[in-house]
């Protein structure tokens, strides 16, 4: 099932979002990303507006939005190709009828995942934080 975030959520979701960072951005130091979760936690999380995807009692991913942009879609590594990341992106899509978002060019798996699901480049620049090229994408609701 798919619900909003709880702050009792916030373990699950964070060590969501650090092994799915870790495995999909090894491009990236290890270290960046153990550095910013802090700020995941108390920042960026609480900002946003996140859904969770729940099965058999467990988190098994998370979207978040923060006006018009998908800022987060993570799925647990051992979750990984069943389909789940598609029903949160389908959520995410019902919520809006616009959605831009921010994908490292290396990250050729999610930047195929999400073409695959009708977004489309719309930009590239350099990630403020990491400094590694990324693709800005948007979808559109016909």
């Amino acid at each position: 099932m798919i619900r909003p975030y709880h702050a009792n959520d916030a373990n699950a979701v964070l060590d969501i979002w650090l092994s799915a960072s870790l495995q999909a951005h090894a491009f990236i130091a290890e270290s960046f990303w153990r550095d910013q979760l802090g700020a995941m936690g108390d920042i960026y999380l609480p900002q946003a507006e996140t859904l969770v995807l729940e099965e058999d009692g467990e988190i098994q991913g998370f979207a978040s939005l923060h006006e018009q942009r998908l800022a987060a879609l993570f799925i647990a590594p051992s979750a990984q190709g069943q389909g789940l990341g598609k029903r949160l992106l389908d959520e995410t899509k019902r919520r809006r009828s616009v959605l831009e978002l921010s994908v490292y060019s290396a990250n050729t798996r999610a930047c195929r995942f999400y073409q695959a699901c009708g977004f489309a480049v719309v930009a590239e620049q350099n990630d403020p934080h990491s400094g590694h090229p990324e693709r800005v994408m948007r979808w559109q609701r016909d």
